[in-house]
């Protein structure tokens, strides 16, 4: 007998987008954990080998909805899985299919930061690689950032790789996605924020900045660094020092130490 052919359920494209108004698919552990934990996202289906079943309902016993959350569980063989995502997907056992989250507006985020004085968002111009931004969504996560800031337009979708890379951080950092860049930058100021752009080439260093108040991060695509226009739109220019001094790191390392360096400063 040969192999069943793939049904429109099973069929995903190369970003593990699943069939049907806009749903996708998460895997891996971590990523579905978080999504089944979030009260803002809708699901649809759960796919589970029998290890990852047991793995999914130990993650869950800790959170606040517990395995009660859990949608209608396929156990499958792994291979199942493979079918409905993206080639070479790590997806450990376990994919969840779902809605996008509902959009969250910068004028949002700005209102709920509003009152927090040592609050820090990061911004992020043409950074197109969902890897990237998930890192980054990681350590925003990991520090405490309000929020990440992405054009609309040359950024990629929330979608099964940017999720994995994340490891849970997309259900608890707002993505915003902002029409114009420079006008977002003028809405942070206007909110209070200093707009800091990372370049590689500024004379002064992100910790001899001595920044201190609400600060949003602007970091630039590998190798093109910030545009003009993003550039201008910043208050002031810095740098992450590297011992080599045509060493550099990529955009996810650079957040997570600039991140961090804040986080130091206090």
């Amino acid at each position: 007998m040969g192999k069943r052919k793939p049904s429109l359920t099973d069929r995903a494209d190369r970003h593990g987008r699943g069939p049907g108004f806009g749903r996708l698919w998460l895997y891996g552990v971590h990523a579905v954990t978080a999504a089944l934990a979030n009260p803002e996202r809708r699901w649809h289906r759960l796919l589970v080998t029998a290890e990852a079943g047991r793995e999914i309902r130990r993650s869950l016993a800790g959170t606040a909805r517990g395995d009660s959350v859990l949608p209608a569980t396929e156990v499958v063989p792994r291979d199942r899985i493979d079918r409905v995502l993206p080639p070479g997907a790590v997806h450990q056992g376990i994919a969840l299919e779902v809605e996008p989250l509902p959009g969250t507006g910068l004028e949002a985020v700005c209102r709920a930061a509003a009152d927090l004085a040592g609050a820090v968002m990061i911004v992020l111009d043409q950074v197109t690689d969902p890897r990237n931004v998930g890192a980054v969504l990681r350590s925003a996560a990991a520090f405490g950032a309000c929020a990440v800031i992405v054009p609309d337009r040359r950024s990629p979708k929330p979608t099964g790789a940017l999720a994995k890379a994340a490891s849970g951080a997309l259900e608890t950092v707002p993505l915003v996605r902002a029409t114009n860049l420079a006008r977002a930058l003028h809405t942070l100021k206007g909110a209070g924020f200093w707009c800091v752009g990372l370049d590689a080439q500024a004379a002064e260093t992100l910790a001899g900045a001595r920044l201190s108040g609400k600060i949003a991060l602007v970091l630039g695509a590998e190798g093109k660094g910030l545009r003009r226009l993003t550039r201008e739109s910043c208050d002031l220019l810095v740098r992450v020092p590297t011992a080599d001094a045509f060493a550099s790191l990529n955009v996810a390392n650079t957040a997570a130490v600039a991140l961090y360096e804040l986080a130091r400063g206090g």
